[in-house]
């Protein structure tokens, strides 16, 4: 890898903020595996796949020496953080991740883009703001959360190993990469 030592390396954010997109560049750039928690997790017809099952594809994934993991799903977090060495979160602004939410939401369902295999975006169910199913409903019920969750996760003994890199807005978070 060059300039970058680390060799496993997780991205966290909440939905929308480009966990994906960033660790597929970042994997890119470093010759690494890239892994979409999403995509071991989603079935046809957004049928979440079997507890088991998605622990058993993110243990599958992660044996490689190598990885650039997006996602941020506490059932797996055993898994991945004790072998990763960094974490970066993104740590965007409320109307950012709003704004690229509502972008990404639009443009998906425009193109009918699949998503992991068989899946394309619903649109009416994402502005179904009181619906389990809208994503619009998740990012208000996850985003302050996440904001309290993440220090009191780095702090933690067990994560003490990770070197945590927090980008506040894309801008930094670019501009880190052009560095890279």
């Amino acid at each position: 890898m060059p300039s970058f030592p680390n060799k496993r390396i997780v991205i966290v954010g909440t939905t929308s903020s480009g966990k994906s997109t960033l660790a597929e560049i970042l994997a890119n750039k470093l010759g690494c595996g890239f892994i979409d928690l999403d995509a071991l997790h989603w079935e046809p017809n957004w049928t979440e796949a079997p507890l088991e099952v998605f622990r058993g594809r993110v243990e599958t994934a992660t044996q490689a020496p190598a990885w650039v993991v997006a996602g941020n799903y506490h059932v797996v977090r055993d898994l991945i953080w004790p072998k990763a060495e960094v974490v970066i979160w993104l740590d965007y602004p409320f109307w950012r991740i709003f704004w690229q939410l509502t972008r990404r939401t639009f443009s998906r369902w425009w193109t009918q883009e699949l998503l992991w295999g068989t899946n394309r975006e619903n649109l009416w169910s994402h502005f179904k703001l009181w619906s389990q199913e809208s994503l619009f409903h998740w990012l208000f019920k996850t985003y302050w959360r996440r904001k309290r969750e993440y220090p009191e996760l780095f702090s933690q003994p067990e994560n003490q190993h990770l070197k945590v890199i927090r980008f506040k807005h894309p801008r930094e978070t670019n501009e880190w990469l052009r560095k890279l």
